[in-house]
């Protein structure tokens, strides 16, 4: 049952993600407008992917929420590159184009910013897929009564844990050593046959 709803759920989001990438085909690129609408359009597709692998129980059927940490360290960095060649190769000026263009030569990667060009919607599609990853579910809540909530006994209760016998001395009064074992006592007759 679970790998046919993610199967299904993920079928249905690459239909999404395809009608997607189609109606960003149909915008355009002709002002600075149709440029942010159309690869806006190509990330909303890569968003639409990921998130399907939550819907789909990919993780463990919970609330979904927001990993910070991936936000911070995968998708801001991810964003900051993503979107400094998006401006780059906008049409027109505008939105800081000529700015990127000045640092990029400035700091030497205007050339490989330049590379990227002809995969513009590759790099808009994985910035809106590692959006998508930042999200993941908590697991289902278990909703235990008063009673059954207390599970073990209270931390004054327990005992403290007996220290191993190759463990060195703790300057504390001597304990009790346990009883030795006695080896069975084996009989000198020989076995009967």
């Amino acid at each position: 049952m679970y790998g046919m709803t993610r199967a299904t759920v993920t079928l249905l989001a690459s239909a999404i993600a395809g009608l997607l990438i189609w109606l960003a085909t149909q915008i355009g690129e002709s002002s600075n407008g149709d440029y942010w609408a159309a690869y806006g359009v190509i990330a909303a597709a890569g968003l639409v992917m990921a998130l399907s692998q939550l819907l789909g129980g990919w993780t463990k059927w919970g609330w979904p929420r927001v990993s910070i940490s991936v936000f911070l360290w995968a998708f801001i960095p991810a964003a900051i590159a993503v979107l400094w060649i998006v401006i780059f190769h906008q049409p027109h000026h505008g939105l800081g184009r000529n700015h990127i263009r000045k640092w990029s030569n400035d700091i030497g990667i205007d050339g490989l910013v330049k590379d990227f060009k002809d995969y513009i919607g590759v790099l808009a599609f994985g910035l809106g897929l590692v959006f998508g990853y930042t999200f993941d579910t908590t697991g289902p809540t278990l909703h235990r009564g008063r009673d059954a909530a207390r599970a073990g006994p209270a931390a004054a209760e327990r005992t403290a844990p007996v220290p191993r016998r190759d463990a060195p001395p703790d300057d504390g009064p001597p304990a009790e050593a346990p009883p030795a074992r006695q080896a069975p006592q084996q009989s000198e007759a020989p076995p009967p046959e």
